[in-house]
């Protein structure tokens, strides 16, 4: 049965994940959410000044207040810097199942550091809110991504086909999960 326990610290070999503080705006505007191009395969908005990032931050920061919010700002422990965000920010409560989302600055992308977040909280979803299925998505044309979905484990589902319209093309959009049971087993792709 799924357990809601909010944010709690993540420590792995590399990174912290943890709640966003209002301390973290002048990284989270250098690190991804000012770039436009992280924020483009993300689907998010630019947030191009300081007024911006600490709205967004509030937003977060209040949200927290709710059993039920899962959002980690990931923070390379050897900088000390906000290098992106992971969340599960679909969570179904009647389904037992949550969908993980992520983005990691272009400075800090291909160090490994999505991947060793993503099973964290992967790890975090099973044992500690007792999940039966946990999902990911990511677009088609997004190929860093699904490389960190398949070292993660996750199988391929299907694929939504023309789901975004972006630069004037439609893109779709995949689709991945693990189930408990393959998750506990090491059957997980």
């Amino acid at each position: 049965m799924l357990t809601h326990i909010g944010t709690n610290t993540i420590e792995t070999e590399r990174l912290i994940l943890r709640r966003f503080a209002c301390t973290d705006g002048e990284s989270v505007l250098r690190n991804w959410a000012g770039d436009e191009q992280v924020q483009r395969m993300y689907s998010e908005p630019v947030y191009s000044t300081p007024e911006a990032v600490r709205e967004l931050l509030d937003k977060y920061i209040g949200a927290y207040e709710k059993p039920d919010y899962y959002r980690w700002a990931v923070i390379e422990k050897a900088s000390g810097e906000c290098i992106g965000q992971i969340a599960y920010f679909l969570v179904d409560s009647k389904n037992h199942f949550a969908e993980i989302e992520y983005c990691i600055g272009r400075a800090f992308q291909c160090r490994g550091y999505a991947t060793e977040a993503t099973k964290a909280v992967i790890a975090y979803g099973f044992a500690q809110m007792h999940l039966h299925k946990v999902q990911i998505c990511t677009k088609t044309i997004n190929q860093p991504s699904r490389r960190v979905i398949e070292k993660c484990g996750f199988t391929y589902e299907g694929t939504l086909r023309d789901y975004f319209y972006m630069d004037g093309e439609y893109v779709g959009r995949h689709y991945y999960s693990i189930l408990r049971s393959e998750y506990e087993s090491g059957t997980a792709q």
